[in-house]
């Protein structure tokens, strides 16, 4: 699991940050992180993924500030 807060993910209902570090559950094979759309903060909620699944994620850099 190498989810961070502040990460962007991408999927077919639109773009989400993550807000709060991302947890484990079944021994790690389900990650659960709680997310909210960009620049709506009170459109979070919690998604779940299997942990070996891959997904979509921009990830901020130090130098730049930004994805």
């Amino acid at each position: 699991m190498e989810l961070r807060v502040g990460d962007r993910l991408t999927d077919e209902t639109g773009e989400w940050e993550v807000i709060a570090p991302p947890y484990g559950t079944a021994e790690g094979r389900i990650v659960h992180a709680r997310v909210q759309k960009l620049n709506e903060p009170a459109s979070w909620e919690i998604r779940n993924w299997d942990a070996f699944k891959r997904i979509s994620v921009g990830r901020a850099t130090t130098e730049e500030g930004t994805r």
